[in-house]
């Protein structure tokens, strides 16, 4: 077919999710009232790929989440970064943060789950995180009472500049100084990681200091890991 290649090109680009072979295939069936094959979509969707791949684009097609979508390469993360800090983050509270850190830590994650880990109430933060579609409901827990399930949305990653839930740091890595989320800022800050004073440098977003904290805690509620206290806020500072 003519334009085939255009017609799923602008499919990928109009889902707010990464949309799949089988979304593709059933838009372009009611759309040309034929029937696709699975391999020629996919065929299409690799020569999109190879399209974007060129260097002169700053996004590209990725396969993710079962389906395709478009990014932003890695060389733009700290752009894009800084726009949405801009445009959301002044609004995004250090109580929404920490709630927004042990989601991405722990989900799916319950809010007595995060609760039990900040040791004062979710609530306010938690809406905070849905309103702003950083955070999704993504089920219920097998426990007393079923309660909802909380885990990271896809604008979660632009929001923070990181391609996948991969890029954060990982437990060890908060053993270690000079380590942060996307590229190194040109300022660092003092931050307590397991008990000890650290130098980390600081990203643009801010969520360094607060996600080693987060960890922490996190690692606290673990089997074998050390206990470590972090401070909890006020009712005055949840809102």
């Amino acid at each position: 077919m003519e334009f085939l290649n255009q017609h799923i090109e602008s499919l990928i680009f109009t889902a707010k999710q990464p949309i799949t072979v089988a979304e593709i295939g059933e838009a372009l069936e009611h759309t040309f009232e034929m029937q696709f094959r699975k391999v020629e979509i996919k065929e299409a969707i690799g020569e999109i790929e190879k399209k974007y791949q060129d260097e002169q684009f700053p996004f590209e097609v990725v396969g993710i989440a079962n389906g395709y979508q478009f990014l932003t390469k890695g060389a733009y993360f700290n752009t894009v970064a800084m726009y949405l800090k801009q445009t959301t983050k002044k609004k995004l509270s250090r109580a929404a943060l920490e709630t927004l850190s042990i989601i991405a830590y722990k989900q799916p994650v319950s809010k007595p789950e995060m609760e039990k880990i900040r040791g004062v109430s979710c609530d306010y933060a938690l809406q905070k995180l849905l309103e702003k579609e950083l955070v999704t409901i993504v089920g219920r827990a097998e426990t007393v009472g079923k309660p909802l399930l909380y885990g990271t949305s896809e604008k979660f990653m632009d929001y923070f500049g990181l391609k996948s839930l991969e890029d954060l740091p990982k437990p060890k890595d908060f053993k270690m100084p000079d380590t942060s989320i996307g590229e190194a800022a040109p300022i660092e800050e003092e931050v307590s990681v397991f008990g000890q004073s650290e130098a980390v440098t600081a990203h643009p977003s801010g969520i360094t200091n607060v996600v080693s904290d987060i960890m922490s805690a996190v690692l606290s509620l673990d089997v074998g890991a050390p206990s470590i206290n972090i401070s909890t806020l006020s009712k005055d500072e949840e809102e």
